[in-house]
C-alpha cells in the first residue's frame, strides 16, 4: 500500500504557482489543476483566448516551434499545447479555441 500524498507533497506545483502570481500577475488569468497524480506540475489552460495562452509562452521562454497543434470537436476547436520548466515544477500550457478564428488570422 503507498502511502497518502500531504499538501508537502504539492509543494513545487504550489510554489511555482506563487511565483508566477509574483513574477506574472499582470497576464491573463488562466484555469489551473495541481493534481495529486503528477505533484510537479502545474496545467494553465486558456479558453477561447490563444492570444492569453501566447502571452503566457512568450513569458515562460517556450519556443514558438514547441508548440504542438490539434484539433477536437469535429474540427472546430483548435488546441494549442506546450510545456516548460518553471521554478522546478513543468508547467502545462494548454489554449483552446476558434479554428476559423485560426485560420482567419493565418490568412491575415
Amino acid at each position: 500500500m503507498s502511502e497518502t500524498l500531504t499538501l508537502d507533497g504539492l509543494a513545487v506545483a504550489l510554489r511555482a504557482l506563487r511565483l508566477l502570481t509574483v513574477d506574472f500577475g499582470h497576464l491573463p488569468a488562466p484555469d489551473m489543476q495541481v493534481s495529486t497524480i503528477y505533484p510537479d506540475r502545474l496545467r494553465l489552460r486558456f479558453h477561447d483566448d490563444l492570444s492569453a495562452f501566447e502571452a503566457w509562452r512568450d513569458a515562460l521562454g517556450a519556443a514558438p516551434a514547441a508548440v504542438a497543434y490539434g484539433v477536437q470537436s469535429d474540427g472546430r476547436t483548435c488546441v494549442l499545447t506546450t510545456t516548460a520548466d518553471f521554478a522546478g515544477a513543468v508547467l502545462e500550457l494548454t489554449g483552446y479555441g476558434d479554428v476559423h478564428a485560426v485560420v482567419e488570422a493565418g490568412a491575415a
